[in-house]
């Protein structure tokens, strides 16, 4: 065999061999599946920039709506960056039972060829990514209207690598500890709301209350963004726990109609505790109910069927509305956007029914007897709380420390969006 013979068999064994590798990558990835991911995770950050916003904004004094945009604008830059550089890794890296390791900073480790499942593996990396900034953006509900943009910036981005991707790592990584448990949390119980939530009060605690409060009027400036920021989350919702399973299948199906079911449940029992007890029905409570049953079926979506999702929802309003009003008044602390209300009391809610209704005819495996699998969900539950909440606070006084929390008198009356942006609005 001649020398052009030789290297036109190595050429034709070369390209084989390359479109073999190519067939392989293409057969790990369904197309479908990454359709409904990328929409998923376009939808999961709608519901940051501008759901989030808009949600509370509109129930912020007129003074303060734009440091409640502002803040969330540079949450989502800020911790965008900050899971590329480290969160991820921290995250999903192979570690131990508590945190992920360090083999994917800057994503290391990770190429366009990497999958997860039949999703590319950057993929997966934006849509938790989308999580990771929603997480951080729901506990400004709690303080706004009294901190400083600096702390507040510096904050998230030390809590974000503490305390949120420790978590994380817990519950949705290989070989963390309540993912070795078998503990269900599909979409963000534990990891989102609880951790949101008592990250908010501890927060809201440690800054303390607002100017006023108790004993002047702080109504919501804007219902009408208020609402339209509730939409944006109530659809949002449905690529938050519909894309968690990261297929376009039955489970994600079912997922959305469960989460439309609790919502539309919990914002009609939130409404008639309201009507019942104050004599009439509000758009506020309508909207903070769908809100509130969505954050309880959050953590059974891929794992309940229609019936329970619906009683999920009805006990989810009752008990919400209790914790942004009664509970609330009864401890004496200023949340100022029952973000702890909310998101705490019904994530802690919705990780206890979820042991309590999960279903195999949904996962298609053996569940758990009911008092064991509650148990591990209590467990979860009071992990995430005593962590989230002893770290935040060590966090937050750091803070404090090194830069002060909270402005100053003046800059709060005159409202931070003019005090700390030079803006205003008209």
């Amino acid at each position: 065999m001649n020398t052009s013979t030789k290297g036109a068999v190595l050429s034709a064994l070369l390209t084989i061999s390359g479109c073999a590798a190519a067939d392989t990558v293409e057969s790990a990835i369904d197309k479908a599946d990454v359709a409904w991911m990328l929409v998923a995770t376009t939808l999961v950050l709608f519901m940051t920039i501008p759901g989030i916003a808009l949600f509370y904004g509109g129930m912020s004094r007129k003074k303060n709506v734009l440091s409640v945009l502002a803040q969330t604008t540079v949450i989502c830059c800020a911790l965008t960056l900050l899971w590329l550089v480290v969160g991820y890794s921290l995250a999903f890296a192979p570690g131990n039972a508590f945190v992920g390791g360090l083999d994917h900073v800057f994503l290391r480790g990770i190429d366009i060829k990497s999958t997860t499942g039949s999703i590319p593996t950057y993929l997966f990396v934006i849509f938790q990514m989308t999580f990771a900034v929603l997480t951080a953006a729901l506990m400004i509900g709690s303080f706004a209207g009294r901190m400083k943009f600096s702390a507040m910036l510096v904050f998230m981005l030390l809590w974000s690598a503490f305390v949120y991707a420790p978590i994380c790592h817990w519950v949705w990584a290989e070989g963390g500890i309540f993912f070795e448990m078998g503990a269900l949390d599909y979409a963000g119980g534990t990891v989102v709301h609880i951790n949101a939530g008592i990250a908010g009060l501890v927060g809201c605690l440690v800054i303390g209350k607002r100017l006023g409060y108790g004993r002047e009027a702080m109504s919501p400036h804007n219902l009408t963004f208020t609402m339209i920021g509730a939409c944006v989350l109530w659809i949002g919702w449905f690529g938050f726990n519909g894309g968690s399973g990261l297929a376009a299948n039955e489970r994600a199906v079912l997922a959305i109609l469960v989460s439309q079911i609790a919502a539309a449940a919990a914002g009609c029992s939130w409404m008639a505790c309201e009507w019942i007890l104050r004599g009439k029905p509000s758009l506020l409570g309508m909207v903070s109910g769908a809100v509130a049953g969505l954050v309880v079926i959050t953590p059974a979506s891929g794992f309940v069927e229609p019936l329970p999702a619906l009683l999920m929802g009805l006990l989810g309003g009752v008990v919400c509305f209790w914790g942004a009003t009664g509970l609330k008044r009864r401890m004496g602390w200023d949340d100022s956007l029952d973000a702890f209300g909310v998101h705490g009391v019904g994530g802690i809610l919705g990780a206890i029914l979820t042991g309590v209704f999960a279903s195999s005819a949904v996962t298609g495996a053996a569940t758990l007897p009911v008092l064991e699998q509650v148990g591990i969900q209590a467990a979860s539950v009071a992990a995430t709380l005593v962590y989230g909440g002893l770290a935040s606070f060590v966090l937050f006084k750091l803070v404090d420390l090194l830069f002060g929390l909270r402005v100053d008198t003046e800059a709060e009356r005159q409202g931070l969006d003019l005090a700390l942006h030079g803006e205003r609005v008209e």
